[in-house]
């Protein structure tokens, strides 16, 4: 184990970088995601944001407010993905959960720290070069997310 496992999250594929940073958490490790919003995910731009809208209105049937939070922040939405992949309601899944930190771009404290990167989900070594895909701040900016210019 290291004290804190610090991911460059630029160029990899959502599905992938979230399985193994849940598999890292329900093992113990601490792990901090940065750049969320460089992860790339497969499929084009256009398909992405159709099945994002269908994920927006998804919602609860008495009262909207109360459930089906729809994050657009780039960093959630990754978040989102490996609460997904951790049995997030029972105490071992909820406290792997509270060991991962995610964040767009390189906040102060870990701007001069060394970043890793994860071989098997890295795009240009998963996907043809000829597949399309898509950046999940492009999919965040459409569905409403305005801190692009900020970060």
């Amino acid at each position: 184990f290291e004290k804190e496992l610090l991911i460059d999250a630029r160029g990899h594929l959502l599905g992938r970088l979230a399985s193994i940073v849940a598999k890292e958490l329900l093992r113990g490790q601490r792990v901090v995601v940065v750049r969320c919003e460089s992860i790339n995910k497969s499929g084009s731009l256009f398909r992405n944001k159709l099945k994002f809208n269908e994920f927006l209105k998804k919602h609860k049937c008495s009262n909207h407010r109360r459930g089906a939070f729809h994050f657009r922040t780039p960093s959630r939405m990754f978040w989102r993905t490996v609460r997904g992949m951790l049995p997030h309601k029972l105490a071992r899944g909820s406290a792997a959960l509270d060991k991962l930190k995610v964040f767009e771009g390189i906040p102060y404290p870990y701007d001069h720290r060394k970043r890793v990167v994860i071989p098997d989900a890295l795009k240009v070594l998963r996907m043809k070069d000829h597949r399309r895909f898509c950046a999940l701040g492009e999919i965040a900016k459409l569905a409403g997310w305005k801190r692009t210019e900020v970060v």
